[in-house]
């Protein structure tokens, strides 16, 4: 089998897909998708804090607790099947890196709709990780805002170059090849065995 990782981008509702694979030097896109991670069943799970944001905080972290559950449960079984289809492919996948939004003082945010959106953008990081652990995968988080110069560090390169491997991979992907799937593709690159 193939050895690959897979890079999530978590996005309100949903995680852009990048799989990459192939020894460091030679790096290739295996797949590009996305998955969706509410459920239909439960409008709430496409924006739960917004559906509480008019409660003061603590009561709004605990009212969207069972939204919150509903999401994580439908994360792991869309991570599950993207697994057996990749497995089915013939690729081995063992890590995922997931890029999001960083923790952050969200009680400190004093404009309800502000802090609806960003704890969103935690939560839905969060049931990615969940998933994550859920489907036996080492996991590694990655904040969006800091991922290209870690990955810079990380492997040894500048930016610039880092951003020229980013635009060769998307050049043979072809599109749509936008900052997310980039992102998604730098977290999949940092996970990669052998980087």
């Amino acid at each position: 089998m193939n050895t690959a990782s897979i890079g999530l981008k978590a996005r309100t509702g949903k995680a852009i897909v990048v799989v990459l694979g192939g020894p460091v030097v030679s790096l290739r896109v295996l797949t590009r998708t996305e998955i969706i991670v509410t459920d239909p069943g439960i409008p709430a799970t496409g924006q739960p804090y917004h559906e509480v944001m008019d409660l003061p905080w603590n009561e709004a972290r605990e009212a969207v607790k069972p939204f919150a559950a509903a999401i994580e449960n439908v994360a792991a079984t869309a991570l599950s099947q993207l697994l057996r289809n990749l497995r089915a492919e013939g690729l081995k996948v063992l890590t995922v890196g997931i890029a999001g939004s960083a923790d952050r003082a969200l009680e400190k945010i004093g404009n309800p709709h502000i802090r609806a959106h960003a704890a969103e953008g935690v939560l839905f990081r969060q049931v990615l990780e969940s998933a994550a652990k859920a489907n036996g995968l080492r996991s590694r988080t990655f904040a969006e805002k800091d991922i290209e110069d870690l990955a810079a560090l990380e492997l040894g390169i500048t930016v610039a170059k880092l951003k020229q491997g980013l635009s060769a991979l998307g050049r043979s992907a072809g599109p749509p090849w936008r900052s997310e799937q980039r992102i998604a593709s730098i977290a999949a690159w940092l996970t990669l065995p052998g980087t």
